[in-house]
């Protein structure tokens, strides 16, 4: 297996958790420029809120989608919507990427902006 088949493999796990427990997840997605989070429903089929690096305002910003900064961003960015959308309380969808650096900071803001996980 490579390195995408297993962290593939991770992710298939704790999403078969989370969507045993029926709970909205907030799911993170980490490339080498841009972070993204999405919060997706217990069914599993509709995004209640979603933020990013790469729309205009976060761009502005920072300058750098692939740093720290910008990930504390994106947390509080989507804590924030999800507020608005009505969700207080999620599982958090690491998507088998490890608990640290960027993944660490935008969940630390999210939580930070009210999110409970």
């Amino acid at each position: 297996m490579d390195k995408k088949q297993t962290r593939l493999r991770r992710a298939r796990k704790t999403r078969a958790k989370i969507a045993e427990l029926k709970a909205a997840r907030l799911c993170v997605h980490r490339s080498n420029c841009h972070i993204y989070a999405q919060i997706i429903d217990g069914s599993g089929s509709n995004v209640l809120a979603a933020a990013s690096t790469v729309e205009d305002e976060v761009r502005k910003q920072v300058p750098s989608g692939g740093n720290v900064k910008a990930a504390t961003l994106v947390g509080k960015l989507i804590a924030e919507r999800a507020k608005a959308a009505g969700v207080e309380s999620v599982a958090f969808d690491r998507s088998g990427f490890m608990y640290h650096g960027r993944v660490k900071a935008l969940a630390e803001a999210a939580r930070e902006g009210g999110l409970k996980f």
